[in-house]
Order: C-alpha cells, then sequence, then structure tokens
C-alpha cells in the first residue's frame, strides 16, 4: 500500500536506520540532475521532520551546488533485504560547511571521517512509500567507504584534501559553484 505524509513515523525510521546505502537526488535550476549514493555512517534523523547527513569527499560536489541554488533535495531508501519497500524523503535543505558555527554540534553526531566536507539538513515536507518489489534482494558483501575511501582521504590529510577540493569539487559538472570555500 502507497503512504503519503508529511513526516517520519515510527515504522519510516526503523526502516531507515537499518539502511546500509541511501540515494540523494538533487537539480538546479538547469543542468543536469544528480543522483549519489552513500554509505557510511553518515545519516541520522533527528526527529519526525528533520534529517541531517554527512557529505564526505567524492569525485564531485554536484548536491553542494545543486542545494545552493535551488534547495530542493529527495533521500531514497531501498530495502535490499527483507520485505520490499522503496521509501523517499521529500524537502528543502540547507548546507552546512566546516567553517560554519553550526558544524560542530552537527558533526558530533556522526563518527570522524577524513574529507567530510558538508551537512546537509533535510526538513522534511513529504514522505512517500512504493512497493519497491523490483529492487534486488542482495546482501551487504564489503563496505568499500570504510575500506577504500575513507582510509585514502585520511592518508591525505587536510592540506591533500583542500588540493583535492580545489582540483575537484569547486564547481559543479555545470560549472556551478559549491561553496566548498569562503567566497
Amino acid at each position: 500500500m502507497v503512504i503519503q505524509t508529511d513526516k517520519l513515523n515510527r515504522s519510516f525510521k526503523s526502516f531507515i536506520e537499518k539502511q546500509e546505502l541511501f540515494f540523494v537526488a538533487t537539480a538546479a535550476s538547469d543542468g543536469r540532475v544528480n543522483l549519489s549514493p552513500k554509505g557510511l555512517d553518515s545519516l541520522k534523523i533527528i526527529n519526525d521532520n528533520q534529517i541531517v547527513w554527512l557529505s564526505v569527499t567524492g569525485s564531485g560536489n554536484e548536491t553542494a551546488a545543486h542545494v545552493l541554488e535551488t534547495p530542493r533535495m529527495t533521500l531514497m531508501f531501498c530495502a535490499f533485504e527483507g520485505d520490499a519497500l522503496t521509501l523517499r524523503v521529500y524537502g528543502t535543505a540547507k548546507m552546512i560547511y566546516p567553517r560554519d558555527k553550526e558544524w560542530a554540534e552537527l558533526y558530533d553526531m556522526f563518527p570522524d571521517y577524513a574529507g567530510a566536507r558538508n551537512i546537509f539538513v533535510l526538513d522534511i515536507d513529504l514522505v512517500t512509500t512504493s512497493c519497491g518489489t523490483s529492487v534486488l534482494e542482495m546482501p551487504v558483501v564489503r563496505k568499500r567507504a570504510e575500506t577504500e575511501l575513507e582510509p585514502w582521504y585520511a592518508e591525505m590529510g587536510q592540506s591533500g584534501v583542500d588540493a583535492f577540493w580545489k582540483k575537484k569539487n569547486v564547481n559543479s559538472i555545470d560549472g556551478k559553484p559549491t561553496g566548498i570555500f569562503e567566497e
């Protein structure tokens, strides 16, 4: 049965907390739509109407560029084990950088990941479900972010991460600024 509501209920929260992977979708007013997979222990439910998630450095920074221009965001969670379910959470996002005063309080909710670059605060306005029966059932074999991605940024150190940001994270693939550095 399809559900549409304006908040997370206990069942939705429980489902989200069990997921090893979620997807983030954003779009600016023009250009490409971005859809990114996210892992690690990088998402926290604040209350029925708010989720925060930590973005660790990647090969691009599309989500940041889009949120600066158009703060719409959709998170999607799929059941890869157990009963089929797809849960989408829609809302308006705000981005926090390490330089922002809110960073310390929010970052304390997460493990200390090397390469952490932004925290997104999503104010929820719609939650929907769909059957999810077309999603494959499959186990988690290995958490690559923990064994490859995070150690790579840790070895770089902050100066190496900053250099990587300057090379790969300053603009989106459509040339939109990401705000990674104060301007």
